[in-house]
């Protein structure tokens, strides 16, 4: 089972960090990361492995996005299905 995290929000040092501690605290492996800034606006998109996690998809969920509050990002993460159905015309 695959994710997709995406991140948006003004650059600031510490992002990556920031998201990608959450995911290795919860046993989650970044397989493909792209990130980029646009000015001064900072977007990534990581496609995460959700086999091993240590805990459950709403509580990853929900720690991501308190880490995207607390840093001024918006975090989302989606299932890849989830995420493939909504962007496929």
């Amino acid at each position: 089972m695959r994710a997709v995290v995406t991140v948006i929000g003004t650059d600031r040092t510490g992002i990556i960090y920031n998201v990608s501690k959450i995911l290795a605290e919860n046993n989650v492996n970044i397989e493909d990361i792209s990130q980029t800034v646009m000015q001064d606006f900072f977007t990534m998109i990581m496609l995460v492995d959700l086999k091993k996690m240590t805990v459950e998809f709403n509580v990853l969920k929900e720690s991501l996005e308190a880490i995207g509050e607390s840093i001024g990002m918006s975090i989302r993460i989606q299932h890849e299905d989830l995420f493939n159905a909504m962007h496929t015309i």
